[in-house]
């Protein structure tokens, strides 16, 4: 009689798995400097080593502030979107009323970036 093996509980395989460790030491100091960046980068301090020794860059992730404003422009991307068809409908002069108003609105999230830097 055939035993019939039962699936496995638990998380799923990986496809690559790491197979080797290795170990580094630091005093506080450099344990809470790389404590802060890997915060800062929005990664576990792990995957900030790693990625710093094999790629020599993190990129850190988007801020709230970075992300609000990535959300203003796309929303200015899909009012230039309507201008053109207000373009199209409407007539030129009624798009470009509605051009200004939409360039001030970029102004204004272009200067809140100049001045986050």
């Amino acid at each position: 009689m055939k035993k019939i093996k039962k699936g496995t509980a638990g998380t799923t395989k990986k496809v690559i798995r790491s197979k080797s460790a290795t170990g580094g030491m630091f005093t506080k100091s450099e344990y809470f400097m790389l404590k802060q960046k890997s915060q800062k980068s929005g990664v576990k301090i792990t995957a900030y080593i790693r990625l710093m020794a094999i790629e020599g860059k993190v990129l850190a992730r988007l801020t709230e502030s970075e992300k609000q404003q990535l959300k203003m422009l796309v929303g200015i991307a899909n009012n230039i979107n309507q201008m053109a068809k207000t373009a199209h409908r409407e007539g030129l002069l009624k798009a470009l009323l509605f051009f200004e108003k939409i360039r001030n609105e970029l102004d204004q999230i272009l200067n809140r970036i100049r001045h986050d830097q």
